[in-house]
């Protein structure tokens, strides 16, 4: 029987630790230095209503995955945006917004073609990938835009 566990950066000394799911009320901390981990539960699902509120207004990066219920690759992609969601947890925001319910973020970035993800700060867009990429390839564009 094994159990699930998750890798969690962390965002003060950049160690990697596996960290098994946690009950409610119980807090994950760093093995190296002992800071307290973000647990994310998945990437964050935005709207046009709470566009400003989930992602124009974070202090950290968003990578924002715009796909459709519809969309064979975009359901590809999900389990590793899953995986970053944790283990990016509080150095990047994952979320996910869905163009068919709401085509004016759609539109405001221009999107014609999905999966797309967009790599945001405040708001604005600061890098692009079209299509399904590996998580290798996703990290990389998170790396350097983090620089």
């Amino acid at each position: 029987m094994s159990t699930e566990t998750h890798l969690i950066k962390c965002p003060s000394c950049g160690a990697t630790n596996r960290v098994p799911v946690i009950g409610a009320g119980r807090k994950a901390v760093c093995g190296r230095c002992k800071t307290p981990l973000a647990m994310a539960a998945g990437p964050v699902h935005v709207t046009e209503a709470t566009f400003a509120e989930l992602v124009e207004r974070r202090s950290e990066p968003v990578l924002l995955d715009l796909w459709a219920e519809w969309c064979g690759p975009c359901h590809m992609i999900a389990p590793t945006l899953e995986q970053l969601s944790t283990e990016l947890a509080g150095r990047v925001t994952v979320a996910k917004v869905n163009i068919d319910q709401n085509p004016g973020i759609a539109a405001r970035f221009r999107v014609q073609s999905i999966p797309t993800l967009l790599l945001l700060k405040a708001g604005q867009e600061v890098d692009r990938m079209v299509g399904v990429q590996p998580k290798q390839e996703i990290l990389r564009h998170v790396e350097r835009a983090l620089r």
